[in-house]
């Protein structure tokens, strides 16, 4: 149950925290899509240890949603990312001013509040080498601790793929 828990709060602190954004190819049939792999010669930017977290997490979900992987599949994922140091720009303003008469002036100083964060880009792409090339991809942005245990980055990485699947395949409009 603890774990439970655990997993329940991470996920909602991520998920909260997690941009995403996504972009595909309107004349793409998705239903025609049921196995995938991962290219060979991936540079995810991710550690190793993370890489394999990451698959482990992206594995686990398209299962569930139906897609098999292959060693002869029907599209190929790639998988790149980039860390990202993100200022706060969060600050107080300390004014000190006077006036009279004809005389002015105003001294401000602006005190940072909180520290840079870290936030990590994840970029997923779909590609089909036999037809459209790349048909669907997803951005996706949340900030991240480099310290985390094994286990934080674990739930991290599956919430981040469930906020990621969420809208694949996307509703086309007809």
């Amino acid at each position: 149950m603890k774990k439970l828990t655990f997993l329940f709060i991470v996920f909602f602190i991520t998920s909260c925290g997690t941009i995403v954004n996504y972009d595909y190819e309107k004349s793409t049939e998705f239903s025609n899509y049921k196995s995938y792999n991962y290219f060979d010669d991936m540079k995810t930017g991710l550690s190793e240890l993370d890489t394999k977290r990451l698959i482990r997490a992206m594995d686990k979900k398209l299962k569930t949603m139906g897609l098999l992987k292959s060693d002869y599949p029907d599209f190929y994922i790639d998988i790149q990312s980039q860390d990202i140091q993100s200022r706060n720009q969060s600050n107080v303003g300390i004014g000190v001013g006077g006036g009279g008469g004809h005389v002015g002036g105003g001294v401000a100083i602006g005190i940072p509040v909180g520290m840079n964060k870290q936030t990590r880009e994840i970029v997923i792409e779909f590609v089909d080498d036999s037809k459209t090339g790349m048909f669907w991809q997803a951005v996706s942005e949340s900030s991240y601790n480099p310290n985390a245990t094994p286990e934080k980055r674990e739930a991290q990485f599956e919430a981040l793929v469930e906020k990621i699947f969420a809208s694949y395949p996307p509703k086309l409009e007809k």
